[in-house]
C-alpha cells in the first residue's frame, strides 16, 4: 500500500511540475513578443529587489495592510519547508522526515508553522472582509468586476483551506501520537495550535484518525499543486514575478521620459539642415505602439507582475476627479491582450495572424490616454514598481504621430512648432522684436 502510494504521489508531482512548466514557458514566449529595451545593469537593481520585493517597502505607506500582506507574504515562503517535509515524505515513503535531522528543535519549527498558519487564516478572512463586506473602493472599481474579483476571492478562500487541513492533519497525528499507534508515536510533538484539536479527535478509532491524518495530507499537497497552477492564471503570479520585474525596473529618475531617437534626428535636421547625412536615416516604420508587438517585453513584464491592487488607480488625479482612466485597467488591459494573442499564435501554428484586434482602440480607449498628465503618481504609488505612464505614453505617441488622432487644441502647437520651431505663432526672425521694443522705449 505504501509503495502505491509513493508511486501515486510521483505521477501527482510529476503532472503537477509539467504543466506548470508548460504554462510558464507560454507566459515567457508572450513577454518575449515585445521588441528589444536595452536595460544596463546598475547597482541599485539588487537594492530594489531586496527593498521592493523581498521587504515591500511601499506597501508601509498603509501600515495595517502592509503588516497583513507580510503575514500572507511569510507565510507563502516560510510554509514551504514544511511542504517540502511532505513532498519528500511522499516520494521517500517516509512520516515526518526533517525530525529525525532537526531533533529537538523541530518541535519548535513546526509550532512556529502553526502559528503563521493561524496568522494566514486571521489575514485571509480579514482580507476577505474588506472585500465583501467593507468593500474598499479600490478593490471594487468597475474592471474588477467579473473573474478579477473572482480571483481575489478563490485565492484567498485556497489559502484558508490550505492553512485548516494543515492545521487538522496536525491535529489527528497528534492524537494517535497520544494513543501510541504504529509510527506516529515514534515523533513526540507538542503541538501548540492542532494539539488543542487532539483531545477532541483522540477518542475516535485509530483507523479513523489515520483516514482523517492521510486524507488531510493528501488534500493539502494536492492543493499545493493545484495552487501551483493556478498561479499562472492569476493575479498573484506577482508572487513570483515581482523579483524580475523589481530588479529590471527602471533606475534612471522617475520623470525623466525616453524619446524616440528617429525623431530626435529628424528634429536636428529641421533645426540645422546642414547635418543632414548624404544619404539620411531610413524613417521608423512605426511611432509609438498600437499592440503589444510594439510595446517593450519590460512592458508586457509589467503588466504580468500586475497584483491589481489598484494603489496606482487609487493615487491617479485624473481617476479621482471621475475621468475613465485607470492605470490599473491599462495593466490589466495590456496583460489580457498578450493572452489572448498568445493563445491564438497557439491555435496559429505559433505565428502571430494579420489584422484582428489591437490593444489600442479595442482594449484601450483614446478617452482613457488623453486622460493622462503623466505626473508619475501611478509609478510612485506601485509596490512592485511597475510603470504603467511608459505604456500609456507610447500608446499616446502614436495615436499622435500615426494617427494626428489628438485634443484639437493641440493642432495648433504642433503647427507652430513645424513651422516656427517653437510652440507660439510668431516666426524665428520676429522672435526678439519685444526686445527691440523696449530698448527703443529705454532710448
Amino acid at each position: 500500500m505504501e509503495l502505491v502510494q509513493q508511486i501515486l504521489f510521483l505521477v501527482l508531482a510529476a503532472a503537477a511540475i509539467f504543466i506548470f512548466a508548460k504554462k510558464v514557458k507560454a507566459i515567457r514566449r508572450n513577454i518575449n513578443l515585445g521588441r528589444e529595451e536595452d536595460i544596463k545593469p546598475h547597482p541599485d537593481r539588487w537594492r530594489n529587489v531586496l527593498l521592493m520585493a523581498f521587504g515591500q517597502k511601499r506597501m508601509f505607506d498603509k501600515p495595517l495592510v502592509a503588516l497583513m500582506h507580510f503575514i500572507l507574504y511569510a507565510g507563502f515562503i516560510i510554509i514551504n519547508i514544511e511542504v517540502l517535509e511532505i513532498v519528500l515524505d511522499g516520494l521517500l515513503g517516509t512520516h515526518r522526515l526533517f525530525a529525525g535531522v532537526l531533533g529537538g528543535f523541530y518541535a519548535f519549527v513546526i509550532n512556529f508553522f502553526e502559528i503563521l498558519a493561524v496568522l494566514v487564516l486571521v489575514t485571509c478572512v480579514a482580507f476577505l472582509a474588506r472585500r465583501n463586506i467593507l468593500k474598499v473602493r479600490r478593490l471594487n472599481m468597475a474592471e474588477l468586476n467579473g473573474w478579477p474579483r473572482s480571483d481575489a476571492n478563490i485565492i484567498l478562500t485556497f489559502e484558508i483551506v490550505l492553512m485548516s487541513l494543515f492545521l487538522l492533519m496536525n491535529g489527528a497525528d497528534r492524537a494517535l501520537q497520544l494513543q501510541g499507534y504504529g509510527h506516529y508515536a515514534e515523533v513526540q510533538t507538542n503541538f501548540w495550535i492542532s494539539g488543542l484539536l487532539a483531545p477532541a479527535l483522540q477518542g475516535l478509532p485509530s483507523g479513523a484518525l489515520v483516514g482523517i491524518e492521510r486524507i488531510a495530507w493528501w488534500l493539502h499537497i494536492v492543493g499545493i499543486f493545484a495552487f501551483l497552477n493556478y498561479l499562472p492564471y492569476s493575479k498573484h503570479l506577482h508572487i513570483i514575478l515581482a523579483f524580475p520585474n523589481t530588479y529590471y525596473a527602471k533606475v534612471e529618475p522617475q520623470a525623466e521620459m525616453t524619446n524616440m531617437p528617429e525623431i530626435q534626428r529628424e528634429v536636428l535636421y529641421a533645426m540645422e539642415p546642414d547635418k543632414i547625412p548624404a544619404e539620411a536615416a531610413e524613417a521608423p516604420k512605426k511611432f509609438g505602439a498600437k499592440d503589444v508587438t510594439d510595446l517593450s517585453w519590460k512592458n508586457l513584464l509589467d503588466a504580468y507582475t500586475c497584483t491589481e491592487c489598484g494603489r496606482c488607480t487609487e493615487a491617479c488625479p485624473a481617476n479621482q476627479t471621475g475621468k475613465k482612466l485607470s492605470p490599473r485597467k491599462i495593466m490589466m488591459d495590456t496583460r489580457d491582450r498578450v493572452e489572448e494573442l498568445g493563445a491564438t499564435m497557439d491555435g496559429n501554428s505559433g505565428s502571430a495572424p494579420e489584422g484582428g484586434k489591437n490593444l489600442l482602440h479595442d482594449y484601450i480607449t483614446t478617452e482613457e490616454l488623453w486622460a493622462c498628465t503623466s505626473c508619475q503618481a501611478c509609478v510612485q504609488a506601485c509596490p512592485v514598481l511597475i510603470n504603467p505612464l511608459s505604456i500609456i505614453n507610447q500608446m499616446k505617441r502614436y495615436l499622435a504621430l500615426e494617427e494626428s488622432n489628438q485634443p484639437g487644441e493641440w493642432n495648433g502647437m504642433y503647427s507652430n512648432v513645424e513651422n516656427n520651431f517653437a510652440p507660439w505663432k510668431f516666426a524665428p526672425d520676429d522672435r526678439d522684436r519685444w526686445a527691440e521694443e523696449l530698448m527703443s522705449k529705454e532710448e
